[in-house]
């Protein structure tokens, strides 16, 4: 059965549950095993930073160079666990300092602004990289930050069971 998600009544505003982040925890099986990212988090921004310059020259115009975005996500606090299908990749990033393609993998998001599936959905290829590991007393935490590196293509969702499968647009 597909999963329902019920938009706030009597308001057209999106709760924040209505915006879904994943990572392929294959990093590049040949089948995407989507970790839904969050669980652990009251908060989950895509920071876009976007990249502008103005400059004015001497006859008062001004001139806007749109250099375009870089963004990223931090997922902090991620609480290890042994059960989580990107634990053992999260672990062996931190642990083997590994750098490259060994950290490349896709992200999904997906943006759930109507009753009922397909939902908009985006893919792409991202760099996941743990920034500490350690943590307080009550659990082993490894946060790590999502940095999207383009190949991004639009498409539509559809969740049976908690799994996301993604139908990337016609390419015309």
């Amino acid at each position: 059965m597909a999963e329902q998600f019920n938009l706030a009544e009597g308001t057209d505003k999106l709760l924040r549950s209505h915006l879904k982040h994943f990572i392929d925890a294959s990093f590049g099986g040949e089948t995407p095993n989507w970790f839904k990212v969050g669980r652990d988090n009251s908060e989950l921004t895509m920071e876009l930073s976007p990249s502008t310059e103005t400059t004015k020259n001497v006859w008062d115009e001004t001139d806007i160079v749109d250099n375009g975005y870089e963004p990223n996500m931090s997922v902090d606090p991620y609480y290890a666990r042994k059960g989580d299908s990107i634990y053992p990749k999260i672990k062996d990033i931190a642990f083997n300092r590994l750098t490259g393609d060994a950290c490349m993998t896709k992200m999904l998001e997906v943006l759930i602004d109507k009753v009922e599936a397909p939902y908009d959905a985006w893919i792409e290829d991202c760099i996941v990289k743990p920034q500490s590991y350690g943590g307080e007393q009550g659990g082993i935490t490894i946060p790590y930050e999502i940095k999207p590196c383009g190949n991004r293509k639009h498409g539509t969702i559809t969740i049976t069971n908690g799994k996301p499968v993604f139908t990337a647009d016609a390419e015309g």
